[in-house]
């Protein structure tokens, strides 16, 4: 392989370390409004995500990753416990432009699907906006049903919101996985 080809370094972990949760705080408001025009309100959501996940999360139950290109923070994804028992919510994934392509999305999420079933949950749900379609593809390949959708006003635009289900007991981490990106 010649220099010029450099193939990244590419790591999921535990969003554990000093710094992971104000750089998903900090990423998703750059990056939304660069790419989307989002205002504010976008990252003040991000942060009550953040600051609750961090203040009284159940450990068994929930948790949070980091993607790393090349030793540099490049995506996130969050799991917490919905409001019924057995129900998590995935929250809050993003991957950075430069990272895209690299298979990262699809990776984050199957993390949580992983600990969704060890932790013992047997549905995972998201809301996400109907611009978003390189995550909305990878729910999809990944078994998710869109179940609702309905117009809101929100981060200073007119948006679709999208409600998704993922019934854990009726697909297997076999069967449930589409097309992976390999990187």
């Amino acid at each position: 392989m010649s220099q010029q080809e450099h193939q990244p370094h590419v790591i999921v972990r535990r969003a554990n370390r000093p710094g992971d949760l104000g750089w998903v705080v900090m990423a998703h408001g750059e990056i939304y409004d660069r790419q989307f025009r989002w205002n504010t309100d976008f990252e003040a959501l991000v942060a009550k995500i953040v600051a609750g996940y961090a203040a009284d999360r159940d450990r068994a139950k929930e948790a949070a990753w980091i993607a790393e290109v090349d030793g540099e923070r490049a995506g996130c994804v969050f799991l917490v416990a919905g409001d019924e028992p057995g129900v998590a919510k995935l929250r809050i994934l993003l991957v950075t432009p430069k990272a895209r392509g690299l298979g990262l999305g699809t990776r984050l999420v199957e993390e949580c699907l992983v600990f969704a079933r060890e932790a013992g949950y047997w549905q995972v749900t998201l809301w996400t906006n109907d611009v978003l379609v390189s995550a909305r593809k990878i729910y999809q390949g990944l078994g998710f049903i869109l179940v609702d959708e309905e117009p809101h006003n929100s981060f200073g635009h007119d948006l679709v919101g999208q409600n998704w289900v993922l019934d854990l007991h009726t697909t297997s981490a076999g069967n449930q996985k589409g097309p992976v990106d390999q990187a």
